[in-house]
């Protein structure tokens, strides 16, 4: 390219940069809205919450969903991981629910979880329910099969399938399945 050639080019190009350059905008303000809808299968409350927008979570939204998932046998509150709200919410793309998660079981306390573990030999001493990163649920227009393949489909955590108890576990822990 001759020299005059690429000197225009070059000023062309300068001069059409600042009717290219796109809007000063975050992440945060162009990504979508992340939110969840619940049914609690124990006290019967139900929730729908927006809860994040790109990397920006809402601590009202987060504390909301902290008082849902407490454990409703003590009432204890403990903060439950917002990569689990995104695991749950992944999960409602990959099965393309149209209903809200029924909640068995989110946070537990350790006197909660100890009382589990001597009526039941499938209860973890370590749960990751105790440090809100696990939840118990199902789907009901999505087969409870289809909801585990789903979670294995993500692989962004543990999955246990209890069709026997008709629900299925996920959490934020190591990828794993039982």
């Amino acid at each position: 390219m001759p020299q005059t050639s690429r000197r225009r080019f070059v000023t062309t190009v300068a001069a059409a940069l600042p009717a290219l350059a796109l809007p000063r905008t975050s992440l945060a303000s162009t990504a979508r809205v992340r939110a969840l809808d619940f049914v609690h299968t124990h006290t019967g409350e139900s929730l729908s919450v927006e809860y994040a927008r790109g990397v920006e979570y809402w601590p009202d939204a987060l504390a909301t969903v902290n008082h849902f998932l407490r454990d409703f046998r003590t009432g204890g509150v403990h903060p439950i991981d917002p990569g689990l709200l995104d695991l749950l919410h992944r999960l409602t793309s990959l099965t393309d629910t149209g209903r809200p998660f029924q909640v068995i079981s989110g946070y537990r306390s350790p006197k909660t979880n100890a009382m589990l573990r001597r009526r039941s030999e499938g209860v973890a001493g370590s749960s990751l329910h105790m440090q809100g990163q696990a939840i118990d649920i199902r789907l009901a227009d999505i087969p409870l099969a289809s909801l585990r393949q789903a979670a294995l489909e993500a692989a962004r955590g543990g999955v246990g399938y209890y069709p026997a108890s008709n629900f299925v576990h996920v959490d934020t822990g190591r990828v794993r399945h039982w």
